[in-house]
């Protein structure tokens, strides 16, 4: 019986991530899956051993006998390889969803998602047990496994069917789960499948030389749609192109959505309260993942995922929600999970988000950012999305006035956020560009004059002479780290005086060996503290670029990129005290953020941009966007 304190736990920072641009999986460094949803990335949990060690059920590989172990991706995959070394020998355990292009599928029958896992002995002899204890409906199910002979173990579940395939004899007895026991000499292999299908019959994937052929078929898949896609050669090229591996998996592939991270409830604190769901689609993160995508050369992606941006928001248009789920659905409810322990006793363990009613005015800035980012690229708008934009610049201008809760969520209230207006400028400079150029058919005078609105109310409210910096909230003389976009995006000048202020005000107050957290002395609304938010510190690094400060940030990146796991992966925030990852695992924001500050950092030499900042429409300020 495994102990539930504390120390039952893996570190965060211990988990790799697998999948199939549907669903993840996170399999920690002693072999051990122990969070997957099925069949999408938000759906409830079969194995959840992350947010309850002894309730949540997980599906564990490893030597009997103590061990070390060391684990990477095979090349430029999700294919996750860790390897064993007992006294007695060495076992390389190869973790994966099986992928494959849509023509490879074409004529085949299959099972909606499939795991798999393999298991073989490269020296010596090696003891290995498994433990398979799947607990449907984050843990509130306790299946009954039927031994179904060379079809495996099944367990149905409100019809939905899991069945797993062993080459390792498995046996359940009275504790839940399946348990197996197997010695391996130098040269053995055993394969294990595990497959989920949404109503009977089932559907089974075929083990042996065809289990081989899946796994063979999903490294050349990724490293394919590497070498097709990925264009960048810059310094810590590695770093980047896991950063955009990790993005793509956690992008829904039918609807191209973006999940934030595929993780709900890893505390921002250890025993902390503050622990919430990740697992949807983020309307702020828009325009700089577009952006990612676009400078590595993911046309694609990019296209995909505004596609999916401007179909969710044409649910609630001419409003705009926080987040949605990967179909676009707006109806998101919270609610906790009262029988889980959480990670490390931490709780509460929420489900849902209930920022989703919030509002938050930045991501009107963020969405029609993204389709001007798009046009820009030699993109096209039709009928539909013209308009969609233009209603949406109709309710900035209606509504920009108002406080709101702003990019970090707080559940204090709403208040008039620096931050918030800018992003509003941002929308409506967009607008008038794409108007200008016919684009988009609107009055670009109208949303001009608001525009220089904004502008003068942020110039007289958000910025404090005595500070000499921008401030988080109007009237107040509190910095947050999102004032950094103001640069990033295109509002000011990233070398202005005002801008130049904001960044050593920024760091000076948010500064934490060498990271940044995203505010220190506002009041949220809840109760403890949090870690140095991982974009954020990104942002520092591409503020300090585009003032030219090259080699400063070039070392503050190097110095942001040691916290990395040793798979690559970043949390959305870390311990600024241990460097530990703690929150939500891994974090999209956070890829994108290192993505983007790569870029900037790769584009100057000598201190000298090697490209023009981009011209915003008239009445606009130059920024690097």
């Amino acid at each position: 019986m495994i102990d539930s304190d504390r120390s039952a736990y893996r570190p965060i920072g211990d988990y790799a991530l697998i999948g199939d641009c549907r669903s993840a999986a996170l399999v920690s460094g002693i072999g051990s899956i122990d969070w997957l949803c099925w069949p999408r990335f938000d759906s409830p949990s079969l194995f959840a051993a992350l947010l309850d060690c002894r309730r949540g059920g997980r599906f564990r590989i490893a030597p009997a006998d103590p061990f070390t172990t060391r684990r990477r991706y095979v090349g430029e995959t999700a294919v996750l390889e860790t390897t064993f070394q007992t006294e007695h020998g060495v076992a390389r355990l190869t973790d994966l969803m099986p992928v494959a292009s849509e023509a490879e599928k074409a004529g085949t029958l299959g099972p909606d998602h499939e795991l798999l896992r393999r298991i073989e002995c490269l020296a010596g002899k090696v003891d290995i047990e498994v433990l398979f204890d799947p607990r449907p409906d984050y843990g509130r199910v306790i299946p009954r496994l039927h031994d179904q002979k060379a079809f495996g173990l099944v367990c149905e579940y409100r019809g939905e069917v899991v069945a797993l395939q062993s080459e390792i004899p498995l046996e359940a007895g009275l504790e839940p789960g399946a348990r197996g026991r197997v010695r391996l000499q130098a040269g053995d292999a055993r394969m294990l499948s595990v497959t989920y299908n949404r109503w009977l019959p089932v559907v089974l994937s075929p083990m042996g030389r065809a289990a081989e052929h899946r796994i063979a078929r999903s490294i050349a898949w990724w490293e394919g749609w590497m070498g097709e896609g990925c264009r960048y050669e810059g310094p810590h090229a590695d770093a980047v192109r896991r950063s955009v591996i990790t993005l793509k998996l956690l992008t829904y592939a039918p609807s191209g959505a973006l999940v934030a991270a595929p993780t709900a409830s890893l505390p921002e604190a250890i025993g902390g309260v503050r622990n919430w769901d990740y697992r949807y689609c983020w309307l702020r993160d828009a325009s700089l993942t577009l952006r990612a995508f676009d400078d590595l050369g993911f046309a694609i992606e990019s296209e995909a995922f505004l596609s999916w941006v401007l179909h969710a928001t044409r649910l609630t248009w001419p409003e705009l929600q926080v987040l949605y789920d990967v179909y676009g659905e707006s109806r998101i409810p919270e609610s906790n999970l009262d029988h889980l322990e959480g990670y490390s006793r931490s709780v509460p363990v929420r489900i849902g988000n209930a920022a989703v009613d919030q509002l938050q005015l930045d991501t009107y800035g963020e969405v029609i950012d993204a389709a001007w980012r798009h046009v820009e690229r030699g993109g096209r708008l039709d009928r539909t999305t013209a308009r969609t934009l233009a209603g949406l610049g109709d309710t900035v201008v209606l509504r920009w006035h108002e406080p709101d809760e702003g990019i970090w969520e707080p559940r204090s209230g709403r208040q008039h956020h620096t931050h918030s207006k800018a992003m509003c400028w941002i929308a409506l400079d967009r607008l008038v560009n794409l108007c200008e150029r016919h684009h988009v058919p609107a009055e670009a005078a109208r949303f001009a004059r608001e525009r220089e609105a904004i502008r003068e109310a942020i110039e007289t409210h958000g910025y404090s002479e005595r500070l000499g910096s921008y401030v988080s909230i109007f009237d107040a003389e509190t910095v947050d780290a999102s004032l950094l976009l103001l640069s990033l995006m295109g509002y000011a000048d990233p070398q202005s005086p005002r801008m130049r202020g904001t960044l050593a005000r920024v760091r000076e107050r948010l500064g934490v060996n060498g990271l940044l957290y995203r505010y220190l002395d506002e009041d949220d609304g809840l109760v403890g503290s949090e870690g140095a938010f991982g974009i954020c510190s990104f942002w520092s690094v591409e503020a300090r670029a585009l003032q030219g400060d090259v080699a400063a940030a070039r070392g503050e990146f190097e110095h942001v990129l040691s916290f990395a796991n040793d798979v690559g992966l970043f949390a959305e925030e870390l311990d600024p005290r241990t460097g530990a990852a703690i929150g939500n695992f891994p974090q999209a924001f956070t890829h994108v953020g290192l993505i983007n500050a790569a870029v900037t950092l790769a584009g100057w030499q000598g201190g000298e941009p090697t490209r023009a900042p981009v011209e915003v429409s008239a009445g606009g300020r130059r920024g690097h966007v």
